[in-house]
């Protein structure tokens, strides 16, 4: 709980397919997978659904913001897919983000920073016990990429959520625990931040 983890590869490598498995999306040819002790395979399509809904959350490359709905409404169905109807998690889920005063602004309006960090309250406002990130910081130029990062990370600490970030970008390394490297859809090591080139 609260590990931030890089999965470093190249386009390709299987990083995408590898979240898709464990977010129970996709079903793995071999193995298991188990989130908070619970095998994804014997819960069943209704049951991975309600954990993605409830215990999981994600952060896409290209955000996915619903773009008719405002910026509070794109976070608040979070927790309305999740059974939750109380809207003030979600504002304050903005305002953890740096997002206050914009809950009425629709995603068009905002920059590709604020974008994200919408992402990141949608990801966050539920409290689920695991963020997985698809290049979370692949259309951001650098200096708003590391603000992304060091929010995103040190809110994962300070909540006890796992994140999963994975990545081509070296730029994730001073923010994550450990990294794991995938070539052609296996993990052919571990390294620790200090040790990536």
């Amino acid at each position: 709980a609260g590990e931030v983890v890089a999965l470093y590869g190249k386009s390709g490598s299987g990083k995408s397919t590898l979240l898709n498995i464990l977010a129970g999306i996709d079903r793995p040819s071999r193995g298991r997978v188990e989130v908070e002790g619970k095998d994804l395979e014997t819960l069943g399509e209704g049951g991975r659904t309600q954990l993605r809904r409830r215990r999981i959350g994600f952060i896409f490359q290209f955000f996915n913001l619903l773009p008719t709905l405002t910026v509070l409404e794109n976070v608040f169905l979070s927790l309305e897919l999740a059974g939750k109807l109380d809207p003030q998690p979600a504002y304050q889920a903005l305002q953890a983000v740096g997002l206050e005063g914009k809950e009425k602004r629709f995603p068009s309006e905002l920059s590709g920073g604020e974008q994200q960090r919408v992402a990141i309250a949608r990801a966050l406002v539920k409290e689920p016990a695991i963020i997985l990130a698809d290049e979370p910081t692949g259309n951001l130029d650098t200096q708003t990429g590391n603000q992304i990062l060091n929010l995103l990370s040190g809110r994962c600490r300070e909540l006890g959520t796992s994140l999963l970030m994975a990545t081509h970008s070296p730029l994730t390394c001073k923010y994550s625990g450990r990294i794991l490297r995938m070539v052609d859809g296996i993990i052919v090591e571990e390294t620790s931040c200090s040790e990536f080139p």
